[in-house]
């Protein structure tokens, strides 16, 4: 009697992972037939996901008897692991279709629920790119018999642990991903992206000077005993005849799926059953914080560097645009000097960067604008807006270039070019500042709010290629003055009054700066109302 409700309950599971697996592809197939962007975007990704996997099981097919195979599979292993990790705090809505917050009205068990859930996630394109991996991988490392029998148990082990990795933690931090701060969190994707790749050509420059991946053995080595690179190690050690070193490696993988599971489990249970105070809790800080008062922001400069700088921490478009203009300002000079074929004046890049954020000041208002627009009665007030907005751009600017220059010498070990070099940065960002006024006021365009992808409306596309790049090169021309004096001290042999160009240098951007707000004032306070219904349009 007792096998009847047993196999009832397992029917039950088995009936709820189809469900959840026709759900996932229905879902799948009907987003993608809802735009053709969407479709065509799909597709793009799958193809070249599907290339890079052929392409990484061809070469470790090729590589199959390369002496450093082991190594460099284990710590590919890694990378996808952890890569797999983070994605989900990165990516909060890569996979909408999966949120278990979802669920909570529904009267699902934990234990089939986590069973259909795992079924359902190998629906994707990242479970299919892991398995081509893992199956490439696998025939790379294997040898003999024993080597086959634990490469069939390492690649579902080693794909069942990414996914299961990636589902853990997004169930662990699910709230926090649907939070403005888990918002934040997935600007920082393209920092991440940017930086990786970036130490990824480092490290590659680094280990070609080294004389291979032989150098690497140590980190492999460890990295070899952590899940799920620990399952693909057994197959190389089962190759080689260490059968208790394979056993224990496949355990390790198959106890961190289980642990993961666990965990998994525990979230959904907590995120199911627990009520959710976050909001309470939020109400409760927001209240004692508000008590205060703005001081030392009185007048009109104070509450625009105020609003501008409010912008920078809480819209999601302009922190995800000063995040990557802080990011690549930063990784090109620091970067390139630390491969040695840098040059201490490739921090100007940074100040080109962040002076790049004064450019369209009133499409971050959008339709606010108008607020803005009832508080300029002149060319006075025009000016003293586009001045504040200008100071709040140059309180993080102006450290920061110096910070990027002093880094760049640093790793340069050339201090002797610092004050030059920090006097072009400087006189650069003034110029920026100055064209991106007169852009702002002449050639605004509006931000979309409702895409995170769209940074200009429709239509605006080339008024708004047209305000960067020409502002770009009108800057560039500015700075000619001060770029000619340097070239011209360091043909002339006069190096010793380069240090001239420091104080020169800022002297002259403070000047062209100040220049372009006085140009840009009257054309603001007469373009209010073209000015409200360009950047109205998103």
């Amino acid at each position: 009697m007792s096998a009847r409700p047993t196999s009832a309950r397992a029917a039950a599971s088995d009936g709820l992972t189809s469900v959840f697996v026709r759900l996932k592809w229905a879902l799948l197939r009907n987003g993608l037939r809802q735009s053709t962007g969407r479709a065509t975007v799909f597709l793009v990704s799958l193809a070249g996901a599907l290339l890079v996997a052929a392409g990484l099981l061809l070469a470790f097919v090729l590589m199959r008897h390369h002496a450093d195979v082991d190594t460099l599979a284990v710590l590919l292993t890694g990378v996808l692991a952890l890569g797999w990790a983070v994605m989900p705090l990165f990516v909060p809505s890569g996979d909408e279709t999966l949120d278990p917050s979802r669920l909570v009205m529904l009267p699902l068990r934990p234990r089939p629920l986590v069973r259909a859930l795992l079924v359902a996630s190998l629906v994707g394109i990242g479970p299919l790119f892991t398995l081509c991996f893992a199956v490439g991988a696998a025939l790379a490392l294997a040898r003999g018999a024993a080597g086959v029998a634990a490469a069939v148990a390492a690649v579902p082990l080693l794909v069942l642990v990414c996914v299961a990795l990636s589902r853990a933690v997004a169930a662990a931090n699910i709230r926090l991903l649907n939070s403005r701060r888990g918002r934040d969190l997935a600007v920082l994707s393209g920092l991440l992206i940017a930086v990786g790749i970036q130490a990824v050509n480092f490290g590659a420059q680094r280990l070609g000077r080294a004389g291979g991946l032989a150098v690497l053995d140590p980190v492999a080595a460890v990295v070899g005993w952590l899940p799920p690179a620990s399952a693909l190690a057994a197959v190389d050690a089962a190759g080689d005849g260490a059968y208790g070193r394979a056993a224990a490696g496949l355990l390790l993988a198959a106890a961190a799926l289980w642990a993961l599971l666990l965990w998994w489990r525990r979230s959904l249970v907590r995120l199911m059953t627990a009520p959710d105070g976050s909001t309470i809790e939020a109400a409760g800080v927001r209240g004692t914080a508000g008590g205060g008062t703005a001081g030392g922001w009185e007048g009109r400069t104070g509450a625009v560097m105020q609003r501008s700088l409010r912008y920078v921490w809480r819209d999601p478009k302009t922190k995800a645009a000063w995040v990557t203009s802080l990011a690549i300002g930063a990784i090109v000079p620091l970067f390139n000097a630390l491969q040695g074929t840098g040059s201490i004046y490739f921090a100007c890049f940074a100040s080109g960067m962040l002076g790049i954020q004064m450019y369209n000041q009133f499409g971050q208002d959008t339709s606010a604008f108008w607020m803005v627009a009832q508080t300029i009665a002149s060319t006075r007030d025009a000016y003293a807006e586009l001045r504040a907005r200008a100071l709040a751009l140059l309180v993080i600017t102006v450290p920061y270039t110096a910070l990027v220059t002093v880094a760049t010498a640093a790793a340069l070990g050339d201090w002797r070019a610092l004050p030059d070099a920090l006097g072009l940065a400087f006189a650069l960002l003034g110029a920026m500042v100055a064209t991106g006024a007169v852009a702002s006021a002449n050639f605004p365009y509006s931000i979309p709010q409702d895409s995170a992808y769209k940074n200009v409306a429709p239509g605006q596309g080339g008024l708004a290629w047209l305000s960067i790049l020409g502002g770009m090169v009108a800057a560039a021309l500015l700075s000619a003055p001060v770029v000619a004096a340097t070239i011209t001290l360091h043909l002339t042999g006069h190096r010793d009054w380069l240090w001239l160009i420091l104080p020169a240098g800022t002297a002259y951007g403070a000047l062209i700066a100040w220049s372009g707000l006085r140009t840009a004032a009257p054309s603001t306070a007469t373009r209010l109302p073209e000015i409200l219904t360009a950047v109205s349009k998103g």
